[in-house]
């Protein structure tokens, strides 16, 4: 099998496995259900994932990426911190919509798997170093409150997680506009109090700490 077709067929049984996600728990998923929907047979699946976990594994890496992509200008610290973190927690809850079914699937899976347990407590550990050392440059700037920044990255990362699962892990997903609301009013709240509620309540976004909302 050529480079390119490989890619392609291993792209197929990734996308099989997202679309059963979307309706059905992982607890249902069998690599025979899978296959059937790729009309390749048992044995192709093997030539790409050791099982299903490893499938888990493939699927969480694609959406890390886009988490990271998501995030990077806040997390880089381009342009003004407010405006940018509203844009990475927009990002952060289109991915959560269009992937809560695979969070929620690792997070299901992973007890049950010590290699993907691991990995998913690393996907999640991942960010708390990069959330904390923005937090830092921000207090650094006194925008942000004096605060310990790693303890409260952590928190605020696994917060993220557990609302994604929660909110669009199911098909019966919640509105995006009502959890992008509540998780910007928690980040908003903790790293720029002063402009937090002005920020949730109309997206504007004002430099500095010299303005408290009312």
């Amino acid at each position: 099998m050529t480079p390119g077709k490989a890619a392609v067929t291993k792209s197929a049984i990734m996308d099989a496995g997202h679309e059963f996600l979307q309706t059905r728990p992982f607890r249902e998923l069998t690599v025979g259900s899978l296959m059937k929907r790729t009309r390749l047979s048992r044995a192709t699946f093997y030539l790409y994932f050791n099982d299903l976990h490893g499938l888990m594994e493939a699927l969480l890496d694609e959406v890390k990426v886009g988490i990271v992509e998501g995030a990077r200008p806040w997390l880089s610290n381009e342009g003004d911190p407010q405006e940018e973190l509203r844009k990475s927690l927009a990002s952060l809850i289109e991915m959560g919509w269009e992937h809560g079914a695979i969070l929620k699937a690792v997070d299901d899976a992973a007890p049950n798997d010590e290699r993907l347990e691991n990995v998913w407590e690393a996907f999640i550990a991942s960010f708390d170093e990069v959330v904390a050392a923005r937090i830092a440059n921000d207090q650094a700037a006194g925008i942000t409150p004096e605060f310990d920044p790693l303890p409260v990255a952590r928190a605020l990362n696994r917060m993220d997680a557990g609302i994604l699962i929660h909110a669009f892990g199911t098909p019966d997903k919640a509105p995006k506009a009502e959890v992008l609301e509540a998780v910007s009013r928690i980040w908003f709240s903790t790293l720029y109090p002063f402009d937090a509620t002005a920020v949730i309540r109309t997206g504007a976004v004002s430099r500095g700490n010299t303005t408290k909302a009312n």
